[in-house]
């Protein structure tokens, strides 16, 4: 695989992962609207009230998927024969997720805000992977095999793993403002696991990137060495 086609496959797998990632947050952030019954939240969704179950069939979902994406990213890190196909599968299916959640938002709510975020991100991500499968593109970006270079996988699933915690520890900022309701943000129901799971994200995935930097030092002493050995 020549350099342009390892610079795809990296973006395509930092994509896959904060859309996973937003996933993640979307139906866990959904949840609010969906099952609880304090009367905070029922006033604040009246309008949804009588879909409710349509919302509670999108978290479920859109949970589930969140979940898929992570082992469909966790796949293309890895390679495989089939690691594309499945993650154009949930692609597919989160756009179609979000694009239910835009559309019944917009039209029961007035606002599709954060549902459009996501839906954005799976909609740009599925488009991203389908130009990659273009042909004279597809030939340059090899899904199926990473190869055995395991500080080129250490510093790609490091990044992602950054860019994910980074959204994540975030989300109270860009999803603050669509939840709250009589001065008081609701994304703050879910700092502790917000929190946790993002810092830890951006822990390893620094780490990661320091041991992907150490090895491709390490083999770069050897090569030069090498190289020195054999000039002697």
């Amino acid at each position: 695989m020549n350099k342009s086609g390892k610079v795809f496959r990296v973006i395509a797998i930092i994509f896959m992962g904060l859309t996973a990632a937003m996933n993640l947050l979307g139906g866990a952030g959904t949840s609010c609207a969906a099952f609880s019954n304090s009367v905070a939240y029922r006033l604040a969704f009246r309008d949804l009230l009588d879909y409710r179950w349509l919302y509670q069939g999108l978290v479920i979902t859109t949970v589930i998927i969140g979940l898929v994406g992570i082992w469909a990213t966790i796949k293309l890190v890895r390679g495989g024969p089939s690691v594309y196909r499945n993650a154009l599968i949930v692609l597919v299916i989160g756009s179609i997720l979000g694009g239910i959640q835009y559309y019944a938002s917009l039209t029961l709510r007035g606002a599709a805000a954060p549902a459009n975020m996501k839906f954005y991100f799976n909609a740009i991500t599925l488009i991203y992977f389908l130009i990659l499968g273009i042909p004279g593109i597809r030939e340059k970006v090899d899904f199926s095999s990473m190869g055995n270079d395991k500080a080129e996988k250490a510093a790609v699933s490091g990044m992602a793993a950054i860019l994910a915690g980074t959204v994540i520890l975030t989300v109270f900022t860009w999803a603050g403002p669509s939840h709250t309701f009589n001065g008081e943000n609701w994304v703050y129901v879910f700092y502790t696991p917000l929190m946790v799971s993002g810092t830890l994200l951006v822990i390893s995935g620094i780490a990661s990137l320091l041991w992907s930097a150490r090895e491709i030092f390490h083999q770069e002493v050897v090569e030069a060495n090498l190289e020195l050995f054999e000039i002697q």
